[in-house]
């Protein structure tokens, strides 16, 4: 009886080792083996395919001649060149891939682009899909309206809820429960709408459209009394716009958020990689031009949001 049991436990034990053996001797894999291949992937066909918004001017757009442009462009293309050097490449061959607002993701995630320039919110429920660099703009939700809306109704966006609260539930309530609000679907400032909405109890008529063009048209044309979007672009739409002088964006920002570069889910050689190429532009102070082609001035704040978050070697 004891020999069978010394049998057995020997021949367990056998089997315990063996499996142990060809689990240790098997290869380790990266946590995402498709996204950790990114720069391989770049060094091989010696082309870096960088997706971009074809209408969130300032920070990307087609220009006139077909090409993409803006301020997350420049930046993109200052990590290209990166790319290019760290990789020892003679040249490096940049493909502007444009993409749909529903899309963007799922060609990060598929490989058709290796980088995702355009106006992006980093949040933590887009980091379940994708991951982010370091902030590259101080983003927010902001307000366009008619030049020649009611006092009452500028006058209830800009003060806030705090200058309101005894009141929002009684006639300030009224007034925004009259009024017609423009918001693309999607975007981080039709998921602020709702949350307002539902907090203070308010039911509120919201129209989607489907770009920042659209939702100036229907300022335009009264079809929408407020249109919700990144504050930025609201303000390069309306300055673009043939009827600028009918439109004003509100100085408030109604949501603070970090504008961010996408990039492929759990790469990390990549991300240190841009994170690297953008802090050493934010510390050394020379994103102060890049900056003021696309936003304008580039003041205390400006100066102090890209002290905060440019990275340290």
């Amino acid at each position: 009886m004891q020999c069978a049991r010394s049998t057995g436990l020997r021949r367990h034990w056998f089997w315990f080792a063996a499996l142990v053996a060809v689990v240790l001797g098997m290869p380790t894999l990266p946590a995402s083996a498709e996204a950790a291949g990114t720069l391989d992937r770049i060094r091989q066909s010696g082309k870096i395919r960088l997706g971009y918004r074809a209408d969130a001017r300032p920070y990307a757009y087609k220009d006139d001649a077909g090409n993409a442009a803006g301020y997350s462009v420049a930046l993109c293309e200052l990590i290209a060149s990166q790319i290019r050097s760290q990789l020892g490449l003679a040249s490096l061959q940049q493909e502007w891939v444009p993409v749909a607002l529903e899309g963007r993701y799922g060609a990060l995630q598929e490989g058709s682009i290796d980088l995702l320039c355009g106006a992006e919110t980093a949040t933590l429920a887009k980091r379940k899909v994708v991951d982010f660099s370091i902030p590259i703009f101080p983003g927010g939700v902001g307000a366009m309206l008619r030049s020649d809306s009611s006092f009452r109704l500028r006058h209830i966006l800009t003060k806030g809820e705090a200058a309101y609260r005894p009141l929002w539930r009684a006639s300030p309530a009224q007034v925004i429960q009259q009024q017609t609000f423009a918001v693309i679907p999607g975007t981080t400032a039709e998921g602020w709408i709702d949350s307002r909405s539902a907090k203070l109890h308010l039911s509120i008529k919201v129209v989607p459209v489907a770009s920042y063009d659209e939702g100036v048209k229907k300022i335009l044309d009264r079809s929408a009394n407020v249109f919700f979007g990144d504050r930025a672009i609201l303000v390069e739409a309306a300055r673009r716009s043939p009827s600028s002088r009918d439109l004003v964006v509100l100085d408030r920002h109604f949501t603070t958020e970090p504008v961010a570069l996408v990039l492929p889910r759990g790469d990390d050689d990549l991300r240190l990689l841009v994170d690297g190429t953008l802090s050493r532009l934010f510390r050394s102070g020379d994103i102060h031009k890049t900056y003021s082609i696309w936003f304008g001035r580039f003041d205390e704040t400006a100066a102090m949001f890209f002290a905060t978050y440019g990275m340290p070697e």
